[in-house]
């Protein structure tokens, strides 16, 4: 069964088992699995990727087809999922599941896709995708933020930091959660106290410096890094940031791959790339193969669970790796 992403609160969640969540708005996937599904919950969380869940499947599959006279239902999250995970929801399906949640996380997944196909025509499995935000979204949830903790800023403001977002979701809420913490002790927050919050200077902020990360510029690389006042509290923001452009550039080099000209594929890249941007963009193009591109990409995942689960240095940690490229 297909759902919108916005008609969640809608259906009854206990009425289904196995859901998929795909496409390319991974900040909104999370937050409806925080808010629907972990928040409240009294059982087991589990969290694999879809090569460590397959490469487990045996003992994996055991624990979930045991059902607990003393636990909760359980929560299964599987990450990055792809056609290879098809036969094993497909084994799971035939077999009973009991007291347990499976959701499935992943990217794009085209029209032909089995897994989608499997989703879509069973009515008993629940689909979403996910569809990228835009100004008007990001928007919507500043000013959802800024009403529920009694914030007020200008209408430029809003704007500076729905630009300064990069498109992201989660790097939004990074922002937003900085001002919130600023407003427990100062009433008035003017333009510039968001700009300084950011931590995103007029000539080199974390744009440029995933541009010129993408580039393979170092000397621009420790030139920003050096220019701006860094702290631990930016690293995702920064890691997310080259991660977002390091997705769009994947979707460049996986389509250049069916077309030849590099302009025609960087003109009708969505959302659109802006004009002064397309340059440097194509410079990325040209500078980065496929194989070694998704290589970095899974390296950056790592490098921020690093962030996450080490509180000291952690700036030292993706500058280095930002650095080695």
């Amino acid at each position: 069964m297909i759902i919108k992403s916005y008609e969640v609160n809608k259906v009854n969640i206990k009425d289904y088992d196995i859901f998929l969540f795909y496409g390319k708005n991974e900040g909104l996937q999370n937050e409806i699995i925080e808010k629907n599904f972990v928040t409240g919950s009294k059982g087991s969380i589990n969290k694999y990727e879809e090569s460590e869940f397959i490469n487990n499947y045996e003992t994996i599959s055991s624990e979930i087809l045991t059902k607990s006279l003393f636990e909760e239902e359980k929560l299964l999250i599987i990450s990055r999922v792809g056609e290879k995970i098809f036969k094993y929801i497909e084994e799971l399906l035939n077999r009973n599941i009991n007291n347990i949640k499976i959701i499935l996380k992943a990217g794009l997944l085209e029209k032909r896709s089995k897994l989608r196909n499997l989703f879509e025509k069973n009515k008993k499995l629940l689909i979403i995708p996910f569809y990228e935000d835009d100004e008007r979204t990001l928007t919507a949830q500043v000013n959802e933020y800024l009403k529920k903790n009694s914030i007020k800023l200008s209408r430029e403001t809003i704007n500076l930091l729905v630009e300064r977002s990069s498109g992201n979701r989660e790097n939004l809420k990074i922002e937003l959660s900085k001002i919130f913490y600023y407003s427990q002790s100062n009433k008035e927050i003017s333009f510039e106290t968001v700009k300084k919050l950011s931590n995103l200077a007029e000539n080199y902020g974390v744009n440029e410096l995933a541009d010129n990360y993408l580039s393979k510029n170092k000397k621009n690389i420790i030139k920003i890094l050096n220019e701006n006042n860094y702290s631990d509290d930016d690293c995702i923001l920064i890691l997310r940031t080259i991660l977002n452009k390091s997705k769009r550039l994947l979707n460049i080099l996986e389509n250049y791959r069916k077309n030849e000209n590099l302009d025609d594929v960087i003109s009708k890249t969505r959302p659109p790339i802006f004009w002064k941007d397309k340059a440097i963009v194509k410079k990325q193009a040209n500078t980065w193969v496929l194989r070694d591109l998704k290589s970095k990409m899974y390296q950056i995942n790592e490098v921020e669970t690093l962030v996450k689960s080490n509180s000291k240095n952690t700036l030292n940690l993706v500058s280095d790796f930002i650095v080695n490229y």
